[in-house]
C-alpha cells in the first residue's frame, strides 16, 4: 500500500531532498502550501510529517516553538510520525570532540537552547518522532548555507575557500541526499522503533585544510569584522556570531547506532558529494576518506 508523506518546507534544502528521497522509494508526497492549506486538514491522511520549516535565525525565538506545537497537534490528531532534522546545536559551546546519542544537551546560547526545547517538546508529546542529527549540510544546489554562500562562493574564481574558523579543526558535514535517504529508511522502519528515536548521522569529518585540499584550493581565513559591524543594522548578524564557536571547536558525529539499524546503507564518497556541490572540477583521483574520519 502506498504511504503518504506531508512535507513542510518542500522548497527548502531539507524538504526538497526529503521529497526526492521519499518519492524514489515509492512514497506519495504532498507539499504543504502555507497560503492555502490548513495543517490539520492537510495532515489527515499522512503517515509521516516531514518537518522542513526553518525560519531565519532572528525569528527562531518568535516562531519555532509555536510552529512545532502546531505540527505536534496535527500529528497527534492523525497518528502520523514526525521526521525532524536535528543538528548539533543542543550540545553547546562545550561540546566534546565525539558527539554521540548520549552526549548531554548542555547549550546555554539562545539558538542551542531553542533547539533543545524543541526536541524536549517532541519527546514529551508522546507523538511518534524520529530525529536524525547531523553537522552542516552539503547540497547539490546552492541554497544559502555556509558551504555555498561563504566557503566556496568564490573558489571557482580565485582558487581559495573562505573558511570561518581554525582550518585545522575537525568539523562535521552531512551530504543532504545521503541524510535524506537515511531518514527515509528510518521512516520505513518506524513501526519497529521506539516512540521517540534520536540518532546521529555521521557524514564526513573534514578540517578546513582537508576540505580545501579536496577542492584543489587554498585556505583563506574569513574575516568576521563585517559581521560584527553588521550587528548595528542586520538582525541575523548576532546569531551568526553566536554560532561562531562551531568553527573553532573540534567535533565529529558518531553514527555507529544508525549504522547498526541500517547496515546496508552506503554513504556517497566524499569527493563525489563535493563535486556535486560545486560548479568547478575537483581532482577525482584524490583518495576518499573513510566516512566520519579525519585524515
Amino acid at each position: 500500500m502506498t504511504q503518504t508523506a506531508l512535507v513542510l518546507g518542500a522548497t527548502g534544502r531539507f524538504g526538497r531532498n526529503m521529497n526526492e528521497a521519499l518519492q524514489a522509494t515509492g512514497w506519495n508526497t504532498r507539499a504543504f502550501n502555507r497560503e492555502n492549506d490548513m495543517l490539520k486538514t492537510a495532515a489527515q491522511s499522512a503517515d509521516i510529517i516531514v518537518y522542513g520549516w526553518n525560519p531565519p535565525y532572528n525569528k527562531w525565538a518568535s516562531q519555532c516553538l509555536g510552529q512545532l506545537q502546531q505540527v505536534i497537534d496535527a500529528a497527534r490528531a492523525c497518528g502520523a510520525t514526525i521526521l525532524f532534522p536535528g543538528n548539533i546545536y543542543p550540545y553547546g559551546t562545550e561540546m566534546p570532540p565525539l558527539l554521540t546519542e548520549t552526549t548531554p544537551h548542555s547549550a546555554t546560547n539562545t539558538l542551542g537552547k531553542i533547539r533543545t526545547t524543541m526536541e524536549s517538546m517532541l519527546q514529551a508529546s508522546g507523538v511518534k518522532t524520529i530525529i536524525l542529527r547531523a553537522g552542516d549540510f552539503i547540497d547539490t544546489e546552492a541554497n544559502g548555507n555556509w558551504f555555498d554562500m561563504i566557503i566556496t562562493k568564490n573558489t571557482h574564481k580565485n582558487g581559495k575557500i573562505s573558511y570561518p574558523g581554525n582550518p585545522d579543526i575537525p568539523h562535521a558535514w552531512a551530504y543532504l541526499p545521503d541524510f535524506a535517504r537515511a531518514l527515509t529508511a528510518l521512516a520505513d522502519k518506524r513501526d519497529t522503533l521506539p516512540a521517540f528515536t534520536a540518532l546521529n548521522f555521521e557524514g564526513y569529518t573534514l578540517s578546513g585544510s582537508e576540505l580545501a585540499e579536496r577542492l584543489n584550493a587554498k585556505v583563506q581565513r574569513m574575516s568576521w569584522v563585517p559581521i560584527h559591524i553588521a550587528r548595528l543594522f542586520w538582525p541575523m548578524a548576532k546569531h551568526l556570531l553566536e554560532m561562531r564557536y562551531q568553527w573553532n571547536t573540534p567535533h565529529r558525529v558518531d553514527g555507529s547506532a544508525l549504522q547498526s539499524l541500517l547496515p546496508d546503507f552506503s554513504a556517497t564518497p566524499v569527493n563525489i558529494a563535493l563535486q556535486s556541490a560545486v560548479s568547478f572540477e575537483i581532482n577525482p583521483n584524490q583518495p576518499v576518506i573513510r566516512t566520519g574520519a579525519t585524515i
